[in-house]
């Protein structure tokens, strides 16, 4: 079964085959995502990556936790379950 980490401190550049190669040196990688602002597109300095199974995601925490990754220092773990939210009430303009 896939194991979702979540990575953070990523380079604001940083793309999203840029981090699924990095991880790939841990093993298989499913998929990989940096997370980016809806209104400008930018980068919010973090995303997720699925490992193909639990053994290389626990390998690529060891790898990248806390190492430096373009010049800054990664925070690795695996990722929680989302939070529901509660529902957004409609603004009176």
């Amino acid at each position: 079964m896939a194991k979702r980490l979540y990575v953070g401190g990523l380079p604001y550049s940083t793309t999203q085959d840029e981090l699924k190669d990095a991880f790939s040196q841990a093993g298989a990688v499913e998929s990989a995502t940096v997370i980016t602002d809806k209104m400008s597109g930018r980068s919010k300095g973090f995303g997720f990556v699925e490992m193909v199974n639990d053994g290389d995601a626990q390998k690529a925490i060891d790898l990248w936790n806390g190492k430096d990754f373009g010049g800054r220092k990664l925070t690795v773990n695996e990722a929680r379950p989302m939070e529901a939210r509660a529902p957004r009430t409609g603004g009176n303009w």
